[in-house]
């Protein structure tokens, strides 16, 4: 994924770890390159939004989530042609087993094996070849990967149409899943889950904790773009590579159309989370300047620039909470953000 971090500091600050590392959402809000959801459903309230239940399904499977019981889904994926490849990953949790089965666009399928030696497994469907890696919980991290690698055989390009994936719980604890596809940069325009779901569109490494990551909205309407990188405000989130309870992105600045020079020497209008972090660093930097520089508080960076940021936030167009998973605390306003 192809992301831009900015890094500011004033004077010698560096030197003295007086840093504010500011760190664009991504453009993967809408781009259909995720689909999450649960196998579990309340027998009173259906099933949980994310993916489809799979038609004879069988039988529901008890969980450990009070009346909550597990059943089969099934992921929908559009291949575009003239994929050369493409890899999905699956995030789970470790201690959720489930049985996966793959479908090819022309109807066949395969089961992937329960237990697999090395980590690795291979099978191949139609004119495509599938290398699944397993995952490990690691040291710093809890939940399970399990990576697809689709590459064409005896051709240039994998299968195009519609790969299904089925779901079919064995034990299951919490129930939820996380699918991902490369970037939308590197993918066919028609390459993308039939029933995606923008929320935890966020790239690396606005995940990170200590980093303020920055979302976009369009100035022109004051309203959230649809495109930008969308994050958690969920305390009961139980997969990502942060914490639960810790609300990405931290705000919002503006991203659409931002007139910034050109590689011909002139000046264009340009629209990403790339165009809206600048100006989150230079606010950083103005703080950190009244702060540091004019001795106003010699402590004015890191985590106290968010702060104050995320506290001078304003209220922008179509949010009616803060912190969401769109805006964070808000649209960027630095006026409001000084301590004074």
């Amino acid at each position: 994924m192809t992301f831009f971090m900015y890094v500011f500091t004033q004077a010698n600050a560096a030197e003295m770890g007086r840093t504010v590392i500011c760190v664009g959402s991504g453009n993967e809000g809408s781009s259909g390159g995720h689909l999450s959801g649960s196998l579990l459903e309340e027998p009173e309230a259906g099933p949980f939004p994310g993916g489809q239940r799979a038609a004879g399904s069988g039988e529901a499977v008890p969980s450990r989530m009070g009346n909550a019981v597990a059943r089969s889904v099934s992921v929908e994926l559009a291949v575009a042609e003239y994929e050369r490849s493409l890899n999905i990953q699956l995030w789970k949790n470790y201690c959720d087993e489930y049985r996966i089965y793959l479908r090819s666009p022309g109807g066949q399928e395969a089961q992937l094996p329960e237990m697999i030696n090395g980590g690795k497994y291979i099978l191949r469907l139609e004119q495509t070849e599938i290398m699944v890696y397993f995952g490990q919980p690691a040291p710093y991290a809890v939940p399970e990967e399990i990576y697809f690698e689709l590459l064409p055989m005896g051709g240039s390009y994998i299968n195009s149409g519609m790969w299904v994936i089925r779901l079919e719980p064995v034990r299951v604890v919490t129930g939820r899943y996380y699918f991902y596809l490369p970037s939308a940069a590197v993918r066919g325009s028609g390459t993308g889950f039939y029933r995606s779901t923008p929320e935890v569109t966020l790239t690396i490494p606005s995940t990170a904790a200590k980093v303020i990551s920055v979302g976009a909205y369009d100035s022109t309407y004051e309203a959230y773009a649809d495109f930008s990188g969308r994050g958690y405000a969920d305390a009961n989130r139980t997969i990502g590579v942060v914490a639960a309870g810790l609300a990405k992105p931290d705000l919002a600045a503006p991203g659409v159309g931002i007139l910034a020079p050109d590689i011909y020497g002139g000046y264009n209008p340009f629209t990403g989370t790339s165009f809206a972090t600048p100006i989150v660093s230079g606010s950083a930097a103005l703080l950190m300047e009244w702060g540091i520089v004019r001795g106003n508080d010699p402590f004015l960076y890191g985590e106290k620039v968010k702060a104050y940021l995320r506290a001078g936030a304003r209220a922008l167009r179509g949010e009616n909470e803060y912190p969401n998973s769109r805006v964070g605390w808000g649209g960027l306003c630095v006026a409001s953000s000084l301590p004074i």
